[in-house]
């Protein structure tokens, strides 16, 4: 049996802290606030658009994040940044919708040029990373834009965009952690306990990285995409009440 997580969901990355569900939006999408709507530009007493909100999202394999970054989506009408990646494209994707499909060349030619927000490679695997003209042009229209990213990611993210809202998806516990991975019925039982490993250790890493304002424990969805939801609400709060 391991150990449950200590019970809290929202402490800053430093504080002790806690740890999916993947069904059906539970909640239904509402008007963005209003310091993430595109100003109509009508009136010549009209302010400037604010610039939008990047949201960080991480969270271990099987933790349930995709479908909380999907309803926050519906519900401040964000939108989802596309990665680029070196692996190959599959029959049901299309490039530059699902994934921007690069060869090893162009991914070099793209870091070189310093094309991506943050990236990562990993020897003998696919890399990925973040396109970084694309995000800032949807953060001028005053978008929220949402990067469901690793770890190592988050951190390259803060480093070059301190401005950004890192929030990190908990299990209620690792032995719930494990159960949600086996109970995908996707992997064997060496991937799954790899996966677990990789989970524990990404974990203790969110915790002492600084790269997240928040953490929040996925233990029912309804719950944990309002708990979210109120997060970002505050974080636009404040930006609005400092003027930027």
């Amino acid at each position: 049996m391991v150990p449950p997580l200590p019970p809290t969901s929202s402490d800053p990355p430093n504080s002790p802290l806690p740890g999916a569900s993947s069904g059906p939006p539970a909640t239904s999408p509402s008007e963005p606030p209003e310091s993430l709507m595109p100003d109509s530009g009508n009136s010549p007493e009209a302010p400037p658009i604010r610039r939008g909100l990047l949201l960080v999202v991480s969270g271990p394999s099987g933790v349930g994040k995709t479908t909380i970054v999907h309803q926050i989506i519906d519900r401040f009408d964000g939108v989802f940044s596309v990665s680029a990646t070196t692996r190959d494209c599959s029959s049901h994707e299309t490039d530059g919708v699902d994934y921007f499909f690069l060869d090893e060349a162009a991914f070099q030619r793209w870091i070189d040029e310093d094309r991506f927000l943050e990236f990562a490679q990993v020897f003998g695997r696919s890399s990925y990373g973040t396109p970084r003209d694309a995000v800032e042009d949807r953060l001028r229209e005053g978008r929220l834009v949402v990067l469901d990213i690793d770890v190592q990611g988050a951190i390259q993210v803060r480093a070059s965009t301190p401005d950004a809202f890192g929030v990190f998806i908990l299990p209620p516990d690792e032995d719930e952690l494990l159960r949600r991975l086996r109970a995908r019925g996707r992997e064997d039982e060496a991937t799954i306990e790899r996966r677990f490993a990789e989970a524990r250790h990404e974990m203790a890493t969110a915790r002492t990285c600084g790269a997240y304002d928040a953490f929040v424990v996925n233990d029912e969805l309804k719950r944990v995409v309002e708990e979210t939801v109120g997060l970002i609400e505050s974080r636009l709060a404040e930006r609005a009440n400092s003027g930027r």
